[in-house]
């Protein structure tokens, strides 16, 4: 589903990444983990098609990103769920206006609209706020909304760049509870983070990267934790 062929990338003639090789195929959960500047957030980039490598290739979805047009890579980011870390909402719009994008961006019939949200939100605990302005959320609200925005459509594959790094410990828990479902329903999930405690108890593949190389590619585990023994105090 994804492959990276000896792919480099330089930002401002400094590399950010260098010879990257590995494979995720299709219903794998992957962490990316590393110091900041390790090259995780750049990794993300390159699989949403919104930067292209220097040397190497990149393909998703069985297609070379860099073969693609303008057009063609728009399409692709639309089978893409994304949890951005800046969160990349729309601040002056409602909860269901952001939710909603993604589903307008896919052709999705304004009659099953209203239904995707709502159910997209219950998920992360906030239906009560699909009227609500995003200004007006907290910081781990507007984390949740973007969660939901970035599964609502079902994607085939959802990314997350420190998905949990605004929330409590309870919703933080319940986020990868999410993530696990889509795994569950056949997608796939990659979720950089910090959160050396979170990767170890969920036990599954672990791409570790310093100064834009891989350290070490670590399988999954043969086990799988159960999402109720997710304990809050991972996140503490």
């Amino acid at each position: 589903m994804i492959r990276f062929d000896n792919v480099e990338h330089h930002y401002g003639g400094r590399p950010s990444l260098v010879g990257v090789d590995f494979q995720i195929e299709q219903g794998e959960f992957v962490f990316l983990t590393g110091p900041t500047g390790a090259g995780k957030s750049t990794l993300l980039r390159l699989i949403l098609g919104r930067e292209l490598c220097r040397e190497g290739r990149v393909s998703v979805f069985g297609r070379d990103l860099a073969s693609l047009g303008c057009r063609d890579r728009a399409r692709h980011r639309r089978k893409v769920g994304v949890v951005f870390q800046d969160f990349k909402l729309l601040a002056s719009r409602t909860v269901r206006d952001n939710v909603a994008l993604v589903l307008r961006l896919r052709g999705v019939l304004p009659s099953e609209l209203e239904g995707a949200i709502r159910r997209a939100l219950v998920l992360v605990g906030l239906d009560e706020y699909i009227d609500r302005r995003v200004k007006t959320l907290s910081g781990g609200e507007q984390q949740r909304v973007a969660i939901a925005r970035a599964i609502v459509a079902s994607p085939p594959l959802l990314m997350a760049d420190e998905p949990t790094g605004n929330l409590d410990p309870v919703t933080a828990a319940e986020t990868m509870h999410l993530f696990l479902d889509v795994q569950d329903r056949g997608g796939t999930v990659i979720v950089a983070t910090h959160n050396l405690e979170l990767v170890r108890m969920l036990g599954q593949r672990v791409i570790a990267l310093k100064k834009g190389q891989i350290v070490s590619d670590q399988p999954s585990v043969l086990h799988r934790v159960s999402s109720s023994s997710l304990q809050p105090s991972l996140w503490d």
